[in-house]
């Protein structure tokens, strides 16, 4: 159990974080949920039966959606684009490690590396491809989700009920979307151009403390 928690502890962390701000979020949305429900004299609905709603999947999706969105654009924005003195970016110029094409006879190279062909070109860019189709079905479930959400509020007013496609001109739908998408660039930049000036002792996010301003990478 130490060596397993020693190798896998970020992302045993990083995974209960996320299952307790879940359960938390849903928790609370279930509340939230019932307060409206009673404002507009509708019944309300218990904890597993809120979790099949467009409110939560909507409010859940909107969010993952903006997440591998800002993960997957930034893995493609570092292979061409630079920032000087910041060690989320390679260095200004010359290439590095990550650049150089894969070698099949490298002691321990992956079986996709050693096979070539389809497989490899798969691969070396599996990171990115497996982002971007995260953000897509995250993408598609919130819009699912808001469609359901919207519709019942238009039904609540006498209104038709949107199919998912038209929810998806709403500007509610975009509103939702970009509200998130802003931020996470805007985190994700604020880390870039921090991190040339500012240091965090022993995170690997962060140059070590006694390099200079303008070295770029951390190390």
């Amino acid at each position: 159990m130490r060596q397993m928690w020693r190798r896998n502890g970020l992302a045993l962390v990083t995974l209960g974080l996320f299952l307790a701000f879940l359960l938390v979020q849903s928790v609370t949305g279930n509340r939230e949920y019932n307060e409206d429900q009673r404002e507009h004299g509708e019944e309300t609905v218990g904890y597993l039966e809120y979790l099949g709603t467009g409110h939560f999947k909507e409010s859940v999706f909107e969010n993952w959606e903006s997440e591998f969105l800002q993960m997957g654009g930034f893995v493609l924005l570092t292979i061409f684009l630079r920032q000087r003195g910041s060690p989320e970016s390679k260095k200004v110029t010359g290439k590095e490690d990550v650049d150089s094409e894969p070698d099949p006879d490298r002691p321990g190279a992956p079986a996709p590396v050693r096979r070539g062909g389809l497989a490899l070109a798969l691969y070396r860019n599996s990171l990115s491809i497996v982002l971007l189709l995260l953000f897509a079905v995250s993408f598609v479930l919130h819009a699912v989700g808001g469609a359901e959400e919207y519709g019942e509020e238009q039904a609540a007013h006498g209104q038709p009920r949107p199919s998912v496609l038209e929810y998806m001109t709403t500007s509610r739908f975009w509103f939702e979307s970009m509200q998130n998408w802003q931020s996470e660039f805007l985190a994700v930049g604020s880390l870039v151009v921090l991190s040339i000036v500012l240091r965090q002792q022993g995170s690997p996010e962060s140059k070590p403390v006694d390099h200079p301003r303008y070295e770029t990478g951390s190390e």
